[in-house]
């Protein structure tokens, strides 16, 4: 097997970027998911309540963040450490850096309601599920875990699984859905892996750098969200609903967590430990 693939999100549930290869920290990968939007309460938003976060897109550059999108002139920002305040994710309070007006205005004209851009400047701050962790395990803003890894195995068995149902319907099967509905940060390819196979990892090596895995994704309705158009449909919620569901929730792809820093590249071997 091999890694086909590498993508970064430098601002929650907004475009990312596929990249040839990228440095593994402790917490994800470099620049991935320091950023996110919060509303008015604290609480962050992200493309399930707002799918127009989607056409936003974050370019890093060093420190600074340029902010482009179909509504307005791109707009940089450049965080730099300052008073913190709690934002809730996922039920839990990280604290976070705002990064000031003009940001929030951009944002703001977008999103038609009072939002902020938040910096976590550093990601120490934030510990993974312990129930899932070791103590000193740390992840950035991501939903709960460092790296989520996808297969195109288990993509290609999905497509087909959806292109199959429609037909039983009397529908015409729909185009494939893209792996970028499912937001990875590694897309592995090659035999010996089959669809699926990487739910019963334990341990594996992507080049020179070790990961734990450490728990399947469940999905939400995110993945309904059409990357181009920004417009909500069944797939593949509907279809994994009927193969892929346990536990009352729907999977694909798993969480991993790297063991060490280290560096990543497209065509590195894939190794299951």
């Amino acid at each position: 097997m091999k890694l086909a693939s590498i993508s970064y999100y430098p601002v929650k549930s907004t475009a990312g970027h596929e990249v040839s290869e990228a440095d593994v920290l402790p917490w994800g990968l470099a620049g991935d998911r320091r950023f996110l939007i919060a509303d008015a309460g604290g609480r962050t938003l992200t493309a399930r309540a707002e799918p127009r976060l989607l056409s936003i897109v974050p370019l890093l550059d060093g420190d600074a963040l340029t902010l482009t999108g179909p509504h307005a002139e791109p707009l940089t920002v450049t965080p730099s450490p300052g008073a913190l305040s709690p934002v809730t994710l996922w039920g839990r309070e990280v604290e976070l850096t705002d990064c000031g007006d003009d940001a929030a205005a951009w944002l703001a004209a977008l999103v038609g309601r009072p939002v902020r851009l938040k910096w976590l400047d550093d990601p120490r701050r934030r510990p993974v599920d312990p129930g899932y962790g070791r103590p000193d395990d740390r992840v950035s803003l991501a939903d709960g875990f460092p790296l989520l890894l996808t297969s195109a195995a288990s993509l290609a068995r999905l497509n087909d699984w959806i292109a199959e149902d429609a037909l039983e319907r009397g529908e015409e099967p729909p185009a494939p859905l893209p792996m970028r509905r499912f937001r990875p940060n590694v897309v592995i390819d090659g035999v010996p892996s089959e669809p699926f196979a990487e739910e019963e990892w334990k341990r594996l090596r992507i080049g020179e750098v070790e990961f734990r895995a450490v728990k399947g994704c469940a999905r939400c309705v995110l993945t309904t969200i059409d990357t181009d158009t920004y417009e909500t449909g069944k797939e593949p919620i509907r279809t994994l609903s009927r193969y892929r569901k346990r536990d009352g929730k729907v999977w694909f792809g798993v969480n991993i967590i790297p063991d060490s820093p280290g560096r990543i590249a497209v065509g590195d071997p894939v190794t299951i430990l």
